[in-house]
């Protein structure tokens, strides 16, 4: 196991080296990869987003190859491939919440911030990102910011989310 790295473009603080050490120990010799998604966790937090020069920082940890991590990192949306904004507006697209109304409340969320999906606002504060399945299928249309979901939206609620989360 290898924490150190000759790339200082992206290293971990100590206490996330410490963190990221304690997780590989979870695992027997031999699987270390099974830390993967959570030390990707660890990188995000501290970077904003799975820059490619964090992925290889990651791969290296864990002695495996960079695709590896990248075939990880890019299946799911949880993961940012692209700096992103202070909040992530994770969307749900799928059929139930568009016959909940999903499709005009989401064109209202985009009129509203004034960007399109894969975008971030010009401040810097939001970055729109469609996904495919929330599994709040009864209580759509839709989003999650972080962990948080926001359920049964008309436009009044986006425009009351938008602007608790803007403060």
């Amino acid at each position: 196991m290898t924490t150190e790295t000759t790339n200082p473009a992206v290293t971990f603080t100590p206490e996330r080296v410490a963190k990221a050490q304690e997780i590989i120990a979870r695992y027997p010799e031999g699987k270390q990869k099974s830390a993967l998604l959570p030390l990707l966790h660890l990188l995000q937090e501290q970077e904003g987003w799975t820059s490619p020069e964090g992925m290889d920082y990651v791969a290296r940890m864990l002695n495996i190859q960079p695709i590896e991590v990248y075939e990880v990192a890019s299946f799911y949306t949880m993961y940012h491939l692209n700096p992103v904004g202070k909040h992530v507006i994770e969307y749900c697209r799928t059929g139930p919440c568009c016959l909940m109304g999903g499709e005009e409340v989401y064109a209202h969320l985009k009129q509203r911030l004034g960007i399109d999906t894969g975008q971030t606002t010009v401040d810097g504060q939001f970055t729109l990102k469609e996904v495919e399945c929330l599994a709040a299928c009864g209580m759509g249309p839709v989003f999650q910011v972080r962990e948080k979901y926001y359920m049964n939206l008309t436009n009044e609620r986006v425009d009351e989310i938008i602007d608790e989360l803007s403060k």
